[in-house]
């Protein structure tokens, strides 16, 4: 088989695996423009990528398949080879570099003290993703490292991880400026998000997470565009590429509400998690911030 039928069928694959994953549906016709150039498997260009293979549209649902096809192959197969960890390592530090000292959102560039780039392992199989760096990280340039921070950790520690075992991150690498003279932090906007996301998914690319978790509906709308309420999204699947992400509350949430079933509901989100990684989960992790039986009383 050559190496343009190849990867014809790799992208095949991605494709028909848009409905399933809850994603747009793909028009049938690019399938079957692409079911077409599989049959003709023309010799010249076998020595190709597909999508170079493929020049010259000729109409416009040509070019509706061509985008598509450029769309489906920068998303990485689902028997994408695994990377070496040395070599994940040097990839990030390489993107890191890039990162630090981007400036693409001048606004926020003149206002940071950091660029907080991510922290944790580059082969975790469990990343988490917030919106965006606050006040402390921002002079500490790691995430997650204030009270919404400290509350994660506890939360990554009773799943049995540590917190160096997972990868940390945000929508935004750079704090969101906030006028002379104010505190407090505010919300980044879905321009600054969309500008910075290509950062988020290269280290996505990178550490190949077997599962995330989107901390918070401003990260879930930087990921998915999505306007949907937290409540709504929370406590079910969703898929970034072909990876499982699992929408939660942000931890900032249960700081402001301490009621033991907003702390059950995140928990229950991290059961799922767990069980997705096919993790063993302990009865004594299954009963946490479980309301407990009153006790009974003999008349």
């Amino acid at each position: 088989m050559s190496s343009f039928i190849q990867g014809l069928d790799i992208l095949l694959r991605q494709l028909r695996s848009l409905d399933a994953a809850n994603r747009p549906r793909v028009d049938q016709a690019i399938i079957d423009r692409i079911e077409k150039l599989k049959a003709e498997d023309p010799v010249e260009t076998s020595s190709r990528s597909p999508v170079a293979a493929y020049q010259e549209p000729s109409n416009a649902a040509d070019v509706v398949a061509e985008q598509e096809l450029n769309s489906a192959a920068a998303t990485p197969a689902d028997d994408q080879e695994v990377v070496p960890a040395d070599d994940r390592e040097q990839r990030m530090a390489t993107l890191r570099e890039k990162v630090l000292v981007c400036t693409k959102c001048s606004h926020l560039a003149e206002f940071r003290h950091t660029v907080v780039f991510g922290v944790g392992n580059p082969s975790a199989d469990l990343m988490f993703v917030g919106e965006a760096p606050g006040a402390d990280e921002d002079l500490r340039g790691e995430p997650f490292v204030g009270r919404a921070g400290e509350l994660l950790t506890r939360i990554i520690e009773t799943m049995g991880f540590k917190r160096s075992d997972v990868y940390i991150a945000n929508v935004l690498k750079c704090r969101p400026d906030m006028p002379k003279g104010s505190s407090g932090n505010r919300q980044p906007t879905p321009e600054e998000m969309q500008t910075c996301l290509p950062y988020l998914r290269d280290q996505i690319e990178i550490i190949q997470p077997k599962v995330m978790v989107a901390l918070g509906g401003v990260a879930m709308r930087g990921l998915f565009g999505t306007s949907e309420p937290m409540k709504s999204l929370r406590g079910r699947w969703h898929t970034f590429g072909n990876i499982p992400v699992m929408a939660t509350f942000h931890p900032s949430y249960l700081l402001r509400n301490q009621a033991l079933t907003e702390k059950r509901k995140v928990w229950e989100d991290m059961l799922q998690v767990l069980e997705r990684l096919d993790l063993p989960i302990t009865q004594r992790q299954r009963n946490f911030f479980l309301a407990k039986p009153e006790a009974s009383t003999n008349p």
